[in-house]
C-alpha cells in the first residue's frame, strides 16, 4: 500500500505562482489540491486544481503545506495565518518586506515547530551547487572576492518592491551560502532612472567574514540579461553563469621570472581554463523536492526562514546605506 501523498496548495497565481503550480502538479508524493487568488478563475493555470478566492478557503479545504507566491507586501499576513493554522509554508523570496515582518514570521513558524522555507531558487542552480562544493573542498584556496552581476529589462509583474528586495536578495543569499561567510557591513548607491517609485539600479560593496569582499551590480535597466557570479581566490577564479548553468574555472598560471624586480611582485598569470560538465535539472523542481522531503522529515536541505530573515536584514541595510551615503554594519543574527 502506497504512502498517502502530501496535500499542497499555492497562494498567488502570478508568473511565479503558476510555475509553482506546474511543478507541484507533477511532483512525486504530492497532490496539488488547490490554489487561491482573488483575481484568477481559469483552472488551466492551476493545472486543474480548484482556485479559491481567499487563503482562508484554501486552508479550510485542507492542506499540509502551501507555497506563498503572492506580492511581497502580503507575505507576512499570509505566512502568519498559515502558521496559526498549523500549515507548513514555502514563502517566495524575499521572506517579508521588512526586518520586523521577517522576524515575526520566524517566530511564528519556529515557535510552533512548523517546517518553513524561503524560495531562494538560486541555491538549487546546478552551477552554484557545484561551485559551493568546490569552494568547500578548498579548490580555490583562500576566497578573496565575490562579484555578481544581475541585470535585465524591468519585469512588469513587480510593483511593490525595488530591485534590491526583488533581485539583489538573490545575490545576497547565494554569496553567503556559497562562501559560508556572513555579511559584516555594506555600502551602496541606488538610482531611479525609470521614474518608478522604487529603485531600479543598485551597486553594492560589502565586507564579509574572513576579509572577503563582495560586489553586487543589479539593475532593471538593461536589454542584456545577465546572471553572473565570479569568485576570485588564491588559486584562480570560478565563473558561474546561472542562465546557462555553466561553471568555468580559470586557474592561476605557474610562471617564473628571471627579472629580480618582478620576482618581488606577488601576482598571477593566466593558466588553464576548465569548463565543468554539470548535470542540469530544473532548479524549481529541485527546490520543491527538497521542501517536500523537509515536510516529510527525511531531509533538511532548504533555505530556512531564519536564513531568509538574514537576507532581508542585509537587503534593508543596503537600502539604508544608499539613503545615508555611508557604510552600515550588519549585526550577525544567525547561530554560529
Amino acid at each position: 500500500m502506497s504512502a498517502p501523498r502530501l496535500r499542497a496548495g499555492v497562494i498567488g497565481l502570478g508568473a511565479m505562482g503558476r510555475n509553482h503550480a506546474r511543478v507541484l502538479s507533477g511532483l512525486d508524493g504530492v497532490e496539488l489540491v488547490g490554489c487561491s487568488d482573488p483575481a484568477v478563475t481559469d483552472t488551466r493555470v492551476s493545472h486543474g486544481a480548484p482556485i479559491h478566492p481567499t487563503v482562508e478557503a484554501l486552508v479550510e479545504a485542507g492542506v499540509d503545506y502551501a507555497v506563498v507566491a503572492c506580492p511581497t507586501g502580503l507575505h507576512e499576513e499570509v505566512g502568519l495565518y498559515l502558521a496559526e493554522h498549523g500549515v507548513a509554508a514555502l514563502v517566495e523570496k524575499p521572506l517579508a518586506d521588512s526586518e520586523e515582518g521577517a522576524r515575526r514570521l520566524v517566530e511564528a513558524f519556529e515557535s510552533r515547530g512548523l517546517v518553513a522555507g524561503v524560495g531562494h531558487i538560486e541555491r538549487y542552480n546546478p552551477a552554484l551547487q557545484s561551485l559551493r562544493e568546490r569552494l568547500s573542498a578548498g579548490d580555490l584556496g583562500e576566497i578573496y572576492q565575490v562579484v555578481t552581476r544581475r541585470q535585465g529589462p524591468f519585469p512588469a509583474r513587480i510593483a511593490d518592491v525595488g530591485v534590491v528586495k526583488d533581485l539583489a536578495t538573490h545575490d545576497i543569499d547565494l554569496t553567503a551560502w556559497v562562501t559560508g561567510r556572513q555579511y559584516l557591513s555594506v555600502s551602496a548607491r541606488t538610482s531611479r532612472k525609470s521614474g518608478r517609485e522604487h529603485e531600479d539600479m543598485v551597486a553594492v560593496v560589502a565586507d564579509l567574514e574572513h576579509g572577503t569582499i563582495a560586489n553586487h551590480l543589479v539593475n532593471w535597466l538593461s536589454p542584456l540579461k545577465e546572471r553572473a557570479t565570479i569568485v576570485t581566490g588564491e588559486k584562480g577564479c570560478f565563473v558561474a553563469d546561472t542562465l546557462t548553468a555553466d561553471l568555468t574555472f580559470y586557474a592561476n598560471g605557474a610562471t617564473t621570472s628571471e627579472w629580480e624586480t618582478m620576482r618581488n611582485f606577488r601576482g598571477v598569470s593566466e593558466g588553464d581554463m576548465t569548463r565543468y560538465a554539470i548535470a542540469r535539472r530544473e532548479p524549481l523542481l529541485v527546490e520543491h523536492e527538497r521542501f517536500r522531503d523537509a515536510v516529510l522529515g527525511v531531509a533538511d536541505d532548504i533555505v530556512t526562514v531564519r536564513e531568509g530573515m538574514r537576507t532581508v536584514e542585509v537587503s534593508s541595510a543596503v537600502l539604508r546605506a544608499a539613503e545615508q551615503g555611508g557604510t552600515v554594519s550588519v549585526a550577525a543574527t544567525l547561530p554560529a
